[in-house]
């Protein structure tokens, strides 16, 4: 059974979520800064979250300065970018076996909260 949260130890609104997710001992946490994410993973997350693009954070700050809100991203790009630089990756994600939440919105905040509590 895969339970696992991706995110960023230096993130706090990482931090607060991860503070208000139940049984979060039977999660596996992984932070994407010391502990990267393979392209396996990757694309194991694009195959449920439906799209690289699903997993990609327009508000970290390589996003601007890169240049890339004026390009238009392929699927490729996408996944290209995440995999060269952590912070492309949308946090936290949390992947319990055939169900992913990705991101930080209120209502995935609750999912993962339900998530959380619905485990023994």
């Amino acid at each position: 059974m895969a339970r696992i949260i991706y995110h960023l130890g230096t993130c706090t609104t990482c931090q607060a979520i991860l503070k208000t997710i139940p049984n979060l001992k039977k999660f596996s946490l992984r932070e994407i800064k010391s502990d990267p994410i393979t392209a396996q993973e990757l694309d194991a997350m694009k195959k449920l979250a439906g799209s690289y693009e699903a997993l990609f954070s327009r508000v970290a700050l390589k996003y601007r300065s890169l240049g890339l809100k004026d390009k238009q991203l392929t699927e490729k790009d996408y996944r290209r970018y995440i995999l060269q630089e952590y912070t492309f990756l949308k946090r936290p994600v949390m992947v319990i076996d055939d169900r992913i939440h990705i991101g930080n919105a209120p209502k995935v905040r609750a999912a993962m909260a339900a998530e959380g509590k619905a485990l023994k």
